[in-house]
């Protein structure tokens, strides 16, 4: 990148952000009425911006400004997602501690937030590693006990043995099973865990997702897949010496086609039998691998007794079966299921269709006289619904209607809803992290610290392998504080997606000392009315904050039962196609940035380059483009003299302030709908049209200064320090960031007609002057289409007949124009699929008699507008609805 020269932006920044400080121009007062309350994700204290922190928080800072101008109190407020490993690792590689590691991040972060000029409310500052916030994970675990929301118990868990911890299902990425932060293969462990019940929640997590409209449908889609609702039914099949096992399935229908029974190798009987025999012992504890792309497992004595056919099949401990999945245990149907399949294909099972195909062939008369077409399965399972076939009195029925009939039969069946969520193990074995309040006692078991002794402040850190705390003795040594008797601290920590579950909460009273946050205030200011951040973040952050802020409105802790009202997930930004990343040297440094080109111009460029759902490319030409644009329009703000600008407000300035108008309503759409890229796109054409209008003729003040005003006030957002400069090179009172936002003088609903139309007229007479090799065009004459085929393109807009043609002549005036109503008739009939409504006749005058300077200005060129009944008839004739007749000399 060369060094760029223009306005000392290093300066202007420095002395806007020290004044919008001393002004608290972006503090949110207390007494604040349901203020717009807009939030970025906070970031994790890696130390150090980069590209996409920036993209996120200035989105959220361009929409925060935006409404602040457009008179809402807004709520915009930053802190600090500061526990969790990486910190702990961190920390020791640096000869350091976690707490003074994460700290010196937040200061070096919080200095390059500001030098961007994110207008945040520092004063409601967070960081969750802090004692005054963690207090309250372990104050909300504690109600969340109370309620029956906790649970310990032993648990097969993910275990990294790198990072020497329990991840949930969600931190382990990918086929190959990587643990999310270091990309070590994740190993099965059995530990005892503290769980909170998300999964009694489950339902409501799911079914609330069809009310979140102002959620990206690809999220919601994401988290319905997470949670896994399959409506079902239980049942039970008798196994000698051991009674009625459980089952679930989805497909009860198919039930004629079980072929074998499965368990789970941590089923309790598989673990009975593994004592006894040899091959399941040797399977279970060597063979089994749950995670393999093959499904195995080992035949067992057993058999178990189908209780709707008396059939005995025989049970096989396999691995596809999981402990924690259903119950365990399933009904082995290969005809109808691609996995089971695959299973009696290994292991010499029999394969029996029970479901045919229910097509044509398939009506009540065939199905009665048998004659129904049974699919081949010896290949491959047949797993959609259909007719049920072999499949004694329940054959011939529709699998619905055999499922709800099978169910109210058979003796212990039941409708059951299974999930594929499962509760969220919170405790981990490392020490930068929230400890969780309970003390472990011989006599009494877990007991909860008592709230006046909250919170349980982390001890000083000691490295080593495995979990730090648990070596401090004098932490881990205490007594019971219900019986007094000696006792152990747990030394588990929670999951750090404790801390981000509700700290949008915390923000609207940080400094409460009696309760997690001002219940009051919360249930005025709550739900987040726009929240950014990463796809990332689609399953666990949010919904694990779902299910917090439910737990919460039961609680009478919060009216409101969803935390986030508009969700935006912003796309990355990428170098050469792949995401930026330090370790493929691909990054490009805000600060590098900052340092050359302005806060500015970053915020611009991050903006403009796309929309915010969306990837881009980061381009060093495109820095340099919105960096010179802000030095182009500095210069025209700084050279305009009122007193010099002494214009009338002839056609010209007419056609400057309809598009003034017209660029104010257009960029408000676009910042109320965060697509800022047209918004600016919109701003940068008012800022050129500006300066062609100022070489064009002597401005009239009054319209141009109001333009300049404009671009300003849209720019504020977006560019806030060099909007700040110019505002007051304008003498405009107080700061634009506090200024009200422009509206329109005029009704300018038509605008897109009007700019479609000049454009349209204007490339028109560029091809006309092109194609005929015009070199020096002296006149241009745009004729205007007459009245009546305006009314020719209404009617066949609005007409719902097949031919267009007889409604259109049944105009009398229309009619009286003979041949030409009728080829235009035909015209209109063969493109009434792609017809558009136009502007009225005497509108479509006066637009292109506004513009017409600006062909006058592009060719050099006398331009004269004429109405169609001032014109010759040859060209009247060509003119058409958005289309005027050209005639160039």
């Amino acid at each position: 990148m060369q060094e760029q020269r223009g306005f000392d932006h290093a300066e202007i920044e420095r002395k806007w952000q020290a004044r919008w400080a001393d002004a608290g121009v972006y503090r949110t007062p207390d007494d604040a009425e349901d203020p717009t309350y807009v939030l970025g994700m906070f970031p994790y204290t890696s130390g150090e911006l980069h590209m996409g922190h920036v993209r996120n928080y200035t989105i959220t800072d361009a929409y925060a400004r935006f409404e602040r101008m457009r008179g809402e109190e807004v709520l915009h407020p930053m802190g600090w997602d500061s526990f969790g490993l990486p910190a702990e690792n961190a920390a020791i590689e640096h000869d350091t501690n976690p707490r003074d590691w994460t700290l010196d991040c937040i200061e070096r972060m919080r200095e390059q937030m500001q030098a961007m000029g994110f207008g945040y409310d520092w004063e409601r500052e967070i960081a969750t590693c802090q004692p005054e916030y963690y207090r309250w994970n372990q104050w909300l675990f504690e109600r969340f006990f109370e309620a029956g929301l906790v649970e310990r118990k032993a648990s097969e868990v993910n275990w990294c043995p790198s990072c020497e911890t329990v991840l949930a299902d969600e931190q382990v990425e990918g086929e190959a099973e990587l643990c999310w932060r270091c990309d070590t293969p994740v190993e099965r462990r059995e530990l005892d865990q503290w769980f909170l019940k998300i999964t009694e929640y489950a339902d409501e997590l799911e079914a609330a997702l069809s009310d979140l409209d102002g959620w990206p449908d690809n999220v919601r889609q994401m988290q319905r897949n997470w949670i896994g609702r399959q409506p079902g039914a239980t049942l039970e099949f008798d196994i000698e010496d051991y009674g009625p096992v459980e089952v679930f399935t989805t497909r009860i229908d198919t039930i004629h086609g079980v072929t074998f029974f499965a368990l789970a190798p941590g089923h309790e009987i598989s673990q009975a039998l593994a004592e006894e025999d040899e091959d399941v012992r040797r399977f279970v504890e060597e063979v089994a691998d749950p995670e393999g792309d093959t499904p195995q497992g080992v035949r067992t004595d057993l058999t178990a007794t189908n209780p709707v056919t008396g059939d005995e099949v025989p049970v096989f401990v396999a691995d596809f079966v999981l402990s924690d999945v259903g119950t365990g245990a399933l009904m082995g149907v290969p005809g109808h299921d691609e996995r089971d399949h695959a299973f009696a294909e290994a292991q010499g099972i029999d394969i029996v269709p029970v479901i045919a195909p229910a097509d044509g062939r398939a009506d009540e008369r065939a199905r009665s006289a048998g004659n129904i077409e049974i699919p081949d399965v010896s290949e491959a399972a047949y797993t959609e619904d259909g007719v049920l076939v072999n499949s004694g009195r329940y054959s011939g029925m529709e699998s619905a209607a055999a499922r709800e009939r099978l169910v109210a039969d058979v003796k212990g069946a039941a409708e059951h809803v299974q999930y594929r969520l499962r509760d969220w193990g919170i405790s981990r074995q490392r020490y930068w992290g929230t400890p969780i309040p309970v003390v472990h006692c011989p006599e009494c078991g877990p007991v909860l610290v008592p709230e006046e002794d909250l919170p349980v402040e982390l001890p000083e850190f000691v490295p080593t392998t495995g979990n730090p705390i648990a070596a401090v003795e004098e932490f881990v040594r205490t007594t019971c504080p219900e019986c007094g008797g000696e006792a152990e601290r747990e030394t588990d920590t929670m999951d750090t997606f404790m801390d981000s579950s509700w700290y949008f909460l915390r923000y609207v009273s940080p400094d409460a000392t009696d309760a997690p946050y001002d219940v009051a205030r919360a249930n005025d200011w709550m739900p987040v009315d726009r929240y950014v951040g990463g796809i990332e973040h689609a399953v666990m952050h949010l919904l694990y904050s779902r299910f917090v802020t439910k737990v919460l409105a039961d609680l009478d802790m919060l009216e409101h039962r969803e935390p986030f009202s508009n969700l935006v997930t912003q796309g990355m930004v990428l170098a050469d196609g792949e995401k930026m990343s330090k370790s493929k040297g691909n990054g490009v440094s805000p600060l590098e940035i900052v340092e050359r080109y302005g806060a500015d111009t970053a915020r611009l460029f991050t903006l403009q380059a796309a929309q915010p759902e969306r990837d881009f490319d980061w381009s060093d030409k495109g820095v340099q483009s919105a960096h010179a644009f802000l030095q182009r329009f500095a210069e025209l703000v700084e050279a305009f003299d009122p007193a010099a600008a002494t214009g009338e407000r002839d056609e010209v300035a007419e056609y400057v302030a309809r598009e003034i108008d017209a660029t104010v309503a257009a960029a408000t759409e676009d910042f109320e709908t965060l697509t800022f890229n047209t918004a600016i796109r919109e701003t940068r054409s008012l800022a050129r049209l500006l300066r062609r209008y100022r070489e064009h003729a002597t401005p009239h003040a009054e319209t141009f200064e109001r333009g300049l005003r404009a671009v300003v006030k849209l720019l504020a957002p977006v560019a806030p320090h060099v909007s700040e400069e110019l505002w007051r090179e304008l003498d405009a009172d107080g700061f634009v960031a506090e200024a009200p936002w422009p509206e329109p003088e005029r009704d300018v609903r038509d605008r897109e007609r009007v700019r479609r139309l000049v454009e349209n007229t204007r490339g028109d007479v560029r091809q006309i002057v092109d194609v005929a090799g015009i070199d020096d065009p002296e006149r241009i004459e745009v004729v205007v289409a007459p009245e009546w085929k305006h009314r020719a393109l209404s009617i066949a807009i609005e007409s719902d007949a097949p031919n267009v043609i007889g409604e259109i002549m049944g105009d009398e005036e229309i009619r009286a124009q003979g041949d030409a109503a009728a080829s235009y008739g035909q015209d209109l009939q063969d493109e009434r699929q792609s017809l558009t409504p136009a502007l009225a006749p005497e509108r479509e005058y006066e637009a292109l008699r506004r513009a017409a300077w600006l062909l006058e200005r592009e060719f050099d060129a006398e331009v004269r507008v004429t109405r169609a009944g001032d014109a010759s008839d040859d060209l009247a004739g060509k003119a058409r609805p958005g289309r005027p007749a050209i005639r160039i000399d």
